[in-house]
């Protein structure tokens, strides 16, 4: 326990992972990084920096003194200048060249483009896992009949496994939304204070191709193959906003499906896992809410509301910068990926021991079937000569008394009361025929295989990365 507030994300959600990659040691090592790249880089274009400097600053990325960098920021107030004074005292024969030419957004910005790409491929691979493991449930599951539902009131049947290929589908459309968002992660470079590079144009005595060089082989240094193209003193902030959205999208399916599941659950039709010492609650022992399904309904929607920020937040820059961004993009982007971290982890785990209750789902369709079959019925009352306006009096008569027990909390049992129907001259065997479940699903099973082909297509060709997430 500790006497100073924890992040719920930090203490009871996030990944080590996702909480390691947005830990102030890789953030402020990843500072350093940058400082190194950047004199390397000026050192190749003839600026007077030595290798003695570059191997000192290179022996001192991660051994940060905090405290003496949190003591330099309370008295300049600054946090960059505070971590180059601090990286100097450890480095004494590079202090003078840390930062030249640089602007503080040279640090802060690119480490951000570093960090958060590094997470979008991590939940990328998180994403595939979901994929995979609802591709999984939706083949198990693909012929089995069950009461669908417009308007949560029952409709023509589905199969377990169809429904579930909504929530396939709408997984695979966020991948293509990760992807998205980190094809358009581009390096910001070394640009100076209102993205003119003016300070380079001083020290590379106006070679402009020595400036493009500089920032390849920084970006290069960091795995990126593209600078944006023009920048202000910071990378466009609408970048922020197309990543947020791509996580805002899964928070969106997620949620769909969690509350799918909670709804099924009270039903009786599906549970999510239960562990053998589980209390469901404090005050009745007997209960198994669906707990996992409700906490990723509730932080999707604190996803969903948390990614407005950026895009505020880019409407809001003005002319080449402003400092408005910093304080809310410094909570609103990381608990993004931390939250997204979660929400995907807990459908993971939900996928992973989802029960589904066949004979619950087969006695509810039943009550409903016969209901949904009365054209069907009468079709075929027909075929055996009869009048096709008798017999719908006949049926619709059987129906009120069926559905008058039924909201009487009794057994609606249409079945038996279309038998007694003299007029409607089906046998048992005839009538039960008629109301085969398989006979109603239409292209369930076909439309569910279709699309667990094409999601395995991909979770197959990613098995290198896939594998790779597992281990984390």
């Amino acid at each position: 326990m500790t006497d100073r507030f924890e992040s719920p994300l930090s203490s009871r959600y996030a990944s080590a992972y996702m909480l390691k990659l947005f830990s102030s040691d890789t953030r402020y090592s990843t500072w350093r990084k940058l400082w190194v790249s950047l004199a390397k880089a000026e050192q190749k274009m003839g600026l007077s920096i030595t290798d003695r400097q570059i191997a000192e600053l290179s022996e001192h990325i991660y051994d940060i003194d905090y405290e003496t960098e949190k003591k330099r920021e309370a008295e300049v107030r600054h946090d960059v200048m505070a971590h180059i004074y601090t990286y100097g005292l450890a480095a004494p024969s590079a202090a003078g060249i840390i930062h030249l030419g640089a602007t503080s957004c040279y640090v802060t910005d690119n480490a951000d483009l570093i960090i958060y790409k590094d997470a979008l491929v991590y939940l990328r691979g998180q994403l595939l896992l979901v994929i995979d493991k609802i591709a999984d449930f939706a083949e198990a599951y693909k012929a089995v009949p069950t009461l669908g539902y417009t308007h949560y009131q029952p409709a023509q049947p589905v199969t377990v496994g169809k429904r579930a290929s909504l929530w396939l589908q709408d997984f695979m459309s966020d991948l293509e939304e990760i992807d998205f968002a980190i094809s358009g992660i581009k390096f910001l470079g070394c640009r100076g204070t209102t993205g003119t590079e003016a300070s380079f144009m001083d020290l590379f005595d106006g070679d402009e191709e020595k400036i493009d060089e500089m920032n390849r082989l920084i970006a290069a240094d960091f795995g990126f193959d593209k600078c944006f193209d023009v920048c202000g003193q910071t990378y466009p902030r609408k970048l922020d906003s197309r990543i947020l959205n791509a996580l805002s999208a899964i928070a969106q399916s997620a949620y769909k499906v969690a509350t799918d599941i909670r709804l099924l659950q009270h039903d009786k039709q599906l549970d999510e896992p239960f562990e053998e010492k589980q209390i469901g609650s404090s005050a009745m022992a007997y209960k198994r809410n669906p707990m996992r399904c409700e906490r990723i309904c509730s932080l999707s929607r604190y996803l969903m509301a948390d990614s407005a920020n950026a895009g505020l937040t880019a409407a809001c820059q003005w002319f080449e910068r402003t400092l408005d961004d910093s304080a809310n993009r410094r909570i609103s982007m990381p608990e993004g990926f931390l939250t997204a971290d979660a929400i995907l982890r807990l459908v993971q785990n939900v996928f992973s021991g989802l029960k589904v209750n066949e004979k619950v789902i087969e006695n509810n369709l039943n009550e409903y079937l016969p209901f949904i079959a009365t054209e069907n019925i009468l079709m075929e009352a027909v075929k055996k000569g009869g009048d096709r306006q008798e017999l719908h009096e006949e049926i619709r008569k059987a129906s009120m008394i069926a559905t008058g027990r039924l909201k009487n909390g009794e057994e609606a049992d249409l079945f038996s009361e279309l038998l007694k129907s003299e007029g409607l001259g089906l046998t048992e065997d005839e009538l039960s025929s008629i109301l085969c479940p398989r006979k109603y699903v239409g292209r369930s099973v076909h439309q569910t295989e279709n699309l667990v082909k094409k999601a395995k297509s991909i979770t197959e060709n990613n098995d290198a990365e896939k594998d790779w997430k597992v281990q984390l």
